[in-house]
């Protein structure tokens, strides 16, 4: 069964650029990960600081690859001084239909 998430992440003020640039590293380097179905990054057109990123991995064992990666880890601890909170905010979807 897939994994599906969203997470959010909220720029700091002045920090919108530096955050976007490394989403698109980011990006580049998550869809290239096998169990990689889907990786969408957003922001909002009602404010450019808010990223929205919506995944989906192949299943659980996908995910859990995923969350080791060293991409991952280096993306995570250099987002700590650039966004609300020192990360983001991930939540959990459950396909309805």
């Amino acid at each position: 069964m897939p994994k599906t998430l969203y997470a959010t992440l909220k720029a700091l003020p002045g920090q919108r650029e530096t955050l976007r640039g490394l989403l698109t590293a980011l990006a580049k380097d998550v869809r290239a990960e096998p169990g990689c179905e889907r990786f969408k990054v957003y922001t909002l057109a009602s404010d450019p600081d808010l990223f929205h990123v919506e995944e989906t991995y192949r299943d659980d064992a996908a995910f859990a690859a995923h969350m080791a990666t060293e991409h991952g880890k280096v993306f995570n601890q250099t987002i700590t001084p650039l966004v609300e909170g020192g990360g983001s905010e991930v939540v959990f979807l459950d396909e309805v239909v």
